[in-house]
């Protein structure tokens, strides 16, 4: 499905040494041209890093890239996708540990496909008052009903439709399901429990 007009992929013995796991996490990236924009990452290796994006770079173009939950990472475009581009990563062997272990537990998570309420315990937040910003850029003022680490349940007027991609505050996520009064949010990746404290607040019930 992906087309490769120019590669200049890493080698064959590099490639071997990385393994690609699928994990859905967004960040913001900018080319050499100074501009920033959004993406998502569709799988991942401490190798190379491929992301869905409307603006696509050029081949052999210079990207810095931020990444929830991962970080700042360099590296260059090696190929032009249907949806996006791939790149490199330029890191230390260190770097690129941290990176495989960072991977392997995004990647654990994802297997784990529980519904949110089910895998952590659900606080409410001692500041309920947010923001739902949906991808188009709409912004919708909401109150946190209770949260996990993993996602949320939030009041609010309007119901996106689930599967669609959120901001809440500054979590990112996707809506899993609607109840009478709003909506449940499952986060791209589990929080830390400082995270969600310094966000919103939260306290145990």
């Amino acid at each position: 499905m992906r087309s490769a007009a120019v590669d200049t992929a890493p080698s064959q013995a590099e490639r071997r040494n990385f393994q690609r796991v699928s994990v859905k996490i967004y960040g913001r990236f900018m080319l050499e041209d100074r501009t920033e924009h959004p993406c998502q990452v569709v799988d991942m290796s401490p190798g190379d890093v491929a992301l869905r994006t409307e603006r696509i770079g050029m081949p052999g173009e210079k990207v810095i890239a931020y990444i929830d939950h991962i970080g700042r990472i360099e590296g260059v475009v090696t190929r032009i996708l249907q949806d996006g581009f791939a790149m490199t990563v330029i890191a230390s062997e260190r770097k690129k540990d941290k990176l495989a272990a960072q991977l392997t537990w995004l990647a654990n998570k994802h297997e784990l496909d529980l519904p949110e309420d089910r895998r952590h315990e659900r606080v409410a937040p001692r500041n309920p008052t947010s923001v739902l910003q949906l991808a188009d850029g709409r912004e919708y003022q909401c109150r946190i009903i209770d949260l996990s680490l993993s996602g949320a349940a939030v009041e609010i007027d309007v119901k996106p439709a689930i599967g669609i991609q959120v901001t809440l505050g500054t979590m990112h996520g996707q809506v899993v399901r609607h109840f009478e009064d709003g909506v449940a949010i499952e986060f791209a990746v589990i929080q830390q429990p400082e995270t969600l404290d310094s966000e919103f607040n939260a306290s145990g019930t």
